[in-house]
């Protein structure tokens, strides 16, 4: 078994012992998980990622297909198990080199960006997680708390029902990995039945027949803008991957880890995905940009059903926020902060707390919100923008690798330094957005505002040259560098 004196003559390890245990504060940071730490089963990736994504943000995304981009229910379905399958797939692979490495996934981006150039990607991860992913789904478990204490007669002010989600979901991300993933494993059922029951009343009410109403966008732009906005709901979890994987053993069958976690995104997205179009389906409800998004549950199933799944929406939130904010926060770790005097357990808890308080005025003064008007579609496909250049950076990496980072030192190295991923990602993803970007009231770019029926095809753009990019900047920085070898030898 290797020691951490072995390990730890390359490599910063883990610091102090923490095994299997659920209530202590997890220690260290960013740094490499000794062997002698390594626990857990490929099966705990299923709850890991079934829980986070069974909220309300995960049913409105569904709502988009009919409600906003005015697709039929069908085509409305085809767009989401084709998006969810994608973005499941990428966090599967992701999710198998964690115990290969034994890093977070924003650390193993280094091996591809560099120490400095992997700053673009893990800066953005944090932003996401930890502001808009944290806010997103914070409002919306506030407002579910809110109406959920009106049964009693507690009119609670907003301010104080989005502080309790908040402080939730911050203490459980500070003790850290392994308490996280004893949340979500417990989370599960009470979550599981709950929307499954609320999922068979909706679809029991629904109109699978509503016809379509794309506009001017056509059915293939209306299909493409949808099919974008799923597959950044699924592959938002991506840079996440190997956070939650890094801790198993390497004898792991990594097979299995891939298996479950693209399972647990994939059947969490479709089933809350399919169960939102078909409530906008329904008789009676209404989404309309002052219309209460939350509140169109009632519509589809009983009283005592519609308050159960108001507490889900709640708890739910708490689940997504609880992994959004451990790993936003390890990307602002691996983004290199460094703070005199605090050691990474300190780092990453101060950070953790900060993300909750900077949200929570955020959310407090904007209230942001999922629902008609909220721009939620346009975080959405601005999510699937810059992950898909990152994904095709450290894919054609890996791939051209063939997976041998030579040991984990790689990923720590402040020298080892790779100008092509970061420029690749900036490039390919910049002249993506500036032509074919199509975020209404953000950035229309001019072949997405002279060709609206090509909708919104902006990260497989992005993917592809980004890609093309980095695997030719490898290529002729390799030459370059064979001649420059070859002819010190002469």
């Amino acid at each position: 078994m290797q020691t951490v004196e072995e390990v730890g003559k390359d490599v910063p390890i883990r610091e102090g012992d923490y095994g299997e245990r659920i209530a202590k504060v997890e220690p260290g940071g960013v740094e490499y998980i000794a062997l002698r730490e390594r626990h857990g089963k490929p099966i705990d990736l299923l709850w890991t990622w079934l829980s986070p994504n069974l909220e309300f943000a995960t049913v409105f995304v569904g709502v988009l297909g009919i409600a906003v981009f005015g697709l039929s229910f069908w085509e409305t379905a085809i767009a989401i198990i084709v998006g969810s399958a994608l973005g499941s797939l990428t966090q599967a692979i992701l999710s198998s080199w964690g115990p290969k490495f034994g890093v977070p996934m924003m650390v193993e981006s280094r091996g591809a960006f560099g120490f400095l150039g992997n700053i673009l990607p893990a800066g953005l991860n944090a932003f996401t997680g930890s502001i808009g992913w944290f806010i997103v789904n914070s409002v919306s478990g506030a407002f579910a708390l809110q109406a959920l204490a009106l049964l009693v007669n507690w009119n609670l002010p907003f301010w104080l029902t989005f502080l309790i989600i908040v402080v939730a979901q911050v203490t459980i991300a500070t003790f850290g990995h392994n308490f996280i993933q004893f949340f979500e494993r417990w989370a599960l059922p009470l979550l599981g039945v709950v929307f499954a029951l609320a999922t068979l009343f909706i679809f029991s009410k629904a109109n699978f027949g509503v016809a379509a109403n794309p506009g001017a966008v056509g059915h293939f732009g209306a299909f493409t803008l949808l099919f974008t906005a799923t597959f950044g709901y699924a592959a938002g979890w991506n840079p996440y991957a190997a956070d939650y994987t890094r801790y198993l053993p390497p004898t792991t069958n990594r097979n299995m880890v891939g298996f479950w976690a693209g399972m647990g995104v994939f059947v969490s997205c479709v089933v809350l995905e399919l169960a939102g179009a078909a409530l906008a389906t329904v008789s009676g409800t209404k989404w309309g940009p002052n219309d209460i998004p939350t509140v169109q549950l009632r519509q589809g199933m009983p009283d005592f059903l519609y308050y159960l799944t108001l507490l889900c929406i709640a708890v739910g939130a708490v689940a997504a926020n609880a992994i959004n904010i451990y790993s936003g926060t390890m990307s602002l770790v691996a983004v290199g902060i460094r703070e005199m005097g605090m050691t990474l357990r300190q780092r990453r808890a101060l950070l953790a707390v900060t993300a909750g308080v900077l949200g929570y005025l955020i959310g407090v003064i904007g209230q942001a919100n999922v629902g008609p008007g909220s721009k939620y579609e346009s975080f959405l496909l601005l999510i699937s923008y810059w992950i898909a250049g990152w994904l095709a950076v450290v894919l054609v990496d890996y791939w051209m690798r063939r997976g041998d980072y030579g040991d984990e030192s790689l990923f720590y190295d402040t020298k080892h330094q790779r100008w092509q991923g970061f420029v690749a990602m900036l490039v390919g993803v910049g002249v993506s957005v500036y032509l074919f970007g199509n975020v209404y009231g953000v950035w229309v770019g001019p072949i997405a505002n002279n060709n609206p029926q090509i909708g919104d095809i902006t990260f497989v753009i992005g993917f592809v040259l980004t890609a093309v990019l980095y695997y030719a900047f490898s290529k002729v920085s390799r030459r370059q560098s064979a001649a420059t070898t070859g002819s010190r030898a002469a």
